[in-house]
């Protein structure tokens, strides 16, 4: 199925009206340059427990294998940088992506709506939308769409936007016009991320050895934290945001306006006390009702997570 050029950037516009803050175009093809890294990465035991890695290792490089007969990626961002971080007065640290209700469900719900855009438009097509929820390689994808490319620290750089940004996909059998792949390095000879990351979970330039970091450590990593890193993740209990906070193109971060992404009540109120004394009932009703992304680790983890953070002596 195949539209115009004109289409495409109309597409673009309804993504910009839905609240997406980029969105790029890809032709749906293999990423050979990708296999050799990823295989490299995998036979290194550089994703640590999480086996899930290994899984759909073909479909990871190719999208008509998610999407039969595939022809384009469409790749959104959705800022979620906050206006205001957690109170001062909490020694505990929440990454920014988990203040709000869980980003899988509040982008993939807009990119179903750019989806029925599409389908009003033009016609039927075959497609399948993605965020963070099934083997796609997205910063892969968001740099072959032209929305930016790879930090040394792994996370994807929008040029004058920064890296606080959820990425989504759709993925149809519609012929759009792509976008020219970004290649520039927006890096160069800075190395602050690899430096200020706690653990150097940054062993090269865009690698990381995830059995190291702070954020697989709290969350991924099912068990408790390993005894070498206990009191070594700075007070993090749920992900954590050092080697962003460091990159000086986040200095050009700009606040979200989503609704739903606004910070939950805990984020927003909580200090020490509350965290240290949250109930089963408390974890419960504020997370796993609330729909907030800590829920995706069990009550137990998120205590055990407070109790070796590494935070200030209680």
């Amino acid at each position: 199925m195949k539209t115009t050029l004109n289409f495409t950037k109309i597409l673009k516009e309804k993504a910009a009206e839905l609240g997406f803050d980029a969105c790029g175009v890809a032709r749906a093809t293999a990423l050979v340059d990708q296999r050799a890294v990823l295989s490299d990465w995998l036979a290194k035991g550089h994703h640590a427990d999480m086996g899930y890695m290994e899984n759909h290792f073909e479909k990871r490089l190719d999208p008509r294998k998610l999407v039969p007969e595939a022809r384009s990626v469409v790749v959104v961002a959705q800022n979620y940088f906050p206006a205001d971080a957690m109170p001062s007065e909490s020694h505990y640290k929440v990454a920014r992506y988990a203040y709000g209700k869980d980003y899988h469900l509040v982008v993939k719900n807009k990119l179903y709506r750019l989806a029925e855009f599409l389908t009003q438009t033009t016609g039927k097509h075959n497609f399948r939308v993605f965020c963070d929820s099934a083997p796609v390689l997205e910063r892969s994808w968001a740099q072959m769409a032209g929305l930016g490319n790879h930090g040394k620290n792994t996370c994807l750089i929008l040029p004058r936007k920064g890296s606080f940004f959820f990425l989504g996909e759709l993925i149809t059998n519609m012929e759009l016009d792509p976008d020219i792949p970004f290649e520039k390095d927006l890096c160069g000879s800075c190395t602050k991320c690899m430096d200020a990351c706690p653990n150097q979970a940054i062993i090269a330039p865009g690698v990381l050895d995830s059995g190291k970091c702070i954020s697989y450590l709290t969350i991924e990593h099912k068990g408790k934290i390993p005894g070498a890193f206990q009191n070594k993740c700075m007070g993090w209990i749920f992900g954590c945001d050092v080697c962003q906070e460091v990159c000086p193109h986040n200095k050009q971060a700009r606040c979200h306006t989503e609704d739903d992404l606004q910070p939950l009540h805990p984020i927003a109120n909580w200090n020490k006390a509350n965290w240290e004394n949250m109930s089963k009932e408390d974890f419960n009703r504020h997370f796993k009702k609330a729909g907030s992304p800590i829920a995706r680790v069990t009550y137990e983890k998120l205590a055990d997570n407070i109790r070796v953070s590494g935070a200030t002596s209680r």
